[in-house]
């Protein structure tokens, strides 16, 4: 269940309109893309990645008050990148070479047999 933001009200997750206020909540009348809405008087672009990096291709920028890309810096800063254990990234290491592995190892292994 999310809120409307208009209204307030309680409506399904995949609803594309608001049942009591009839705003769009999703673009594009699809389920699956969620549209964006700004606050009162403030513009979403002051809080956007794509805004601040200079990709954004909207036509109503630097002005949408609603926007289907949109992407609040602030939360993606805040979020912590995964780093993968040690362990994980040598194993991964290895299988990604290991026909360089098994080459060094046969020159490796030509190499004793022909110093004995």
């Amino acid at each position: 269940m999310t809120v409307c933001p208009r209204c307030h009200q309680t409506v399904a997750a995949e609803a594309v309109t608001c049942p009591h206020c009839r705003v769009t909540l999703k673009a594009f009348g699809h389920p699956g893309i969620p549209l964006y809405r700004s606050e009162g008087e403030e513009y979403l672009c002051d809080r956007c990645t794509y805004h601040f990096d200079d990709s954004c291709t909207f036509p109503q920028r630097p002005y949408a008050k609603s926007c289907t890309l949109f992407q609040d810096y602030q939360q993606v800063r805040a979020e912590p990148e995964y780093q993968l254990p040690p362990g994980a990234m040598i194993k991964g290491w290895l299988r990604r070479n290991r026909g360089l592995l098994l080459l060094l190892g046969l020159i490796a292994l030509s190499l004793i047999l022909a110093l004995t």
